[in-house]
């Protein structure tokens, strides 16, 4: 009976502790920000983009308005969308607008964070640190996990935003 005691509590000890392992969130003010991620790239590109869930829990509408990073030169916001039958992509002038109680996703085809001028190869596997900016909520740092070249719609709902120190 002790030994299915000890085997049953190193098996909840395991649980808790691959959740936190699993969750790759972030939270300041009334944001959360859920599973950053970015795709490899191939050598000596000079761009990528980041991509997230942006959750506001708040009762004011919130922007993600800049952003940087180590392996830019700079970062903008970014959007792509159909115009005149043609895919564009262009920089959002004044952010990203996050309205209280919803939740804005930044993904391949649609907005995005993009990393102009990278220094080097984003490799998979790695992670790329970065800092989102704010309009109200302010700064935060996070890290993009970088998946293969090519990822596409990833399926991140087990990444819930988790506060960070």
């Amino acid at each position: 009976m002790k030994f299915i005691k000890i085997a049953a509590a190193a098996l909840v000890a395991a649980s808790c502790i691959a959740g936190v392992a699993l969750a790759h969130g972030y939270k300041i003010g009334a944001l959360e920000i859920g599973h950053p991620w970015t795709r490899a790239t191939a050598p000596g590109a000079k761009v990528g983009a980041g991509y997230m869930k942006i959750k506001n829990t708040g009762t004011e509408t919130d922007r993600l308005i800049a952003g940087s990073s180590a392996i830019a030169g700079h970062v903008e916001i970014h959007e792509m969308a159909m115009t005149n039958g043609v895919m564009i992509m262009r920089e959002v002038k004044g952010g990203i607008e996050i309205p209280a109680g919803a939740t804005v996703e930044l993904k391949p085809g649609g907005y995005h964070v993009m990393f102009m001028d990278l220094t080097g190869q984003i490799k998979e596997g790695e992670k790329v640190k970065g800092t989102l900016r704010f309009e109200k909520a302010g700064s935060i740092e996070v890290e993009f996990a970088a998946e293969k070249i090519g990822a596409g719609s990833m399926n991140h709902s087990g990444h819930d935003a988790a506060k960070k120190p």
